[in-house]
């Protein structure tokens, strides 16, 4: 690791962090915070995606749907109406609406092979994403001068990488560039985030043999044809089996790659020092 002591990280002139979890434990409010304190560079990894690799697809789709209506088409073959995406660090709607949920068109639903279609192309893009890391620590010290770094990577990360492998590609090449580390969530916290999910299910990228047996296993268990499937009620089903196929993955990254906090604890910091004394605490710990 690039601190092997609390020491290490302590007096560290630049320190550079990549926060992996699940979303909703806690990876983009630390960053965030970590930002706003000045000293550190906010690399969000949904940010690039959205902007650098998928902004064309995103764009493309919206006005796929624009030429749809008479009035929004004569301006577009007229270069007269400009149609792109507005995402930002607050609003990543753009990149979840264009993976969209599959099922029955009626309630939005797209057709499952354009579905895993976008998710290939998703998978794509967060791996170039994830690999831009070490690009964007000297970009953001050589261009602006931030001496600290923090990589706020998306849920799906653990769904590319091999963790039994100790060379894979990808895992290697970010444990390189930075301290990784792991926010655990307990029961109580896959709880709630189950709920949350509930309340609001958004679209999520899996491992294509992760997906194919969630698929076929919905259909199955609830008895309908494809063109049927209601969007929001099968990424719910899948949400919950998402979690347990996860964690064991997030764990033995974290034991091969970097360091394990618990979600309680990242609640707790409120302050760039409260982060830099949780991280030497577990480092000292381990």
């Amino acid at each position: 690791m690039l601190y092997e002591t609390a020491d290490d990280w302590l007096r560290a002139p630049r320190k550079r962090v990549l926060l992996f979890a699940m979303s909703g434990l806690g990876k983009t409010h630390v960053s965030r915070m970590l930002r706003d304190s000045g000293d550190w560079f906010h690399y969000s990894i949904d940010y690039r995606i959205g902007t650098r690799y998928m902004g064309e697809y995103i764009a493309d789709n919206a006005k796929a749907h624009a030429m749809k209506v008479p009035f929004l088409r004569d301006l577009l073959m007229t270069d007269s109406i400009y149609i792109g995406s507005n995402i930002t660090f607050e609003n990543l709607a753009p990149v979840s609406t264009y993976l969209g949920k599959p099922g029955d068109p009626d309630k939005g639903g797209l057709a499952y092979g354009e579905y895993t279609r976008r998710q290939a192309q998703f998978r794509t893009a967060e791996i170039h994403a994830l690999m831009d890391t070490g690009y964007f620590i000297d970009r953001a010290e050589r261009l602006y001068g931030y001496p600290h770094f923090v990589c706020d990577t998306g849920g799906s990360i653990c769904e590319w990488v091999d963790p039994d492998d100790p060379d894979d590609p990808l895992m290697s090449e970010l444990s390189r560039n930075t301290l990784m580390v792991w926010i655990k969530g307990d029961e109580a916290h896959t709880g709630d985030l189950i709920r949350r999910f509930d309340r609001a299910p958004k679209p999520m990228s899996y491992q294509p043999e992760f997906l194919d047996r969630a698929w076929q296993g919905y259909l199955h268990e609830k008895g309908v044809e494809e063109e049927s499937v209601d969007p929001d009620d099968f990424i719910r089903w899948t949400y919950a089996q998402a979690l347990a196929h996860r964690q064991p993955r997030y764990e033995k990254m974290a034991d091969r790659w970097g360091l394990t906090v618990a979600a309680d604890d990242i609640a707790q910091v409120g302050t760039a020092a409260d982060f830099d004394r949780l991280i030497a605490d577990t480092l000292a710990a381990r």
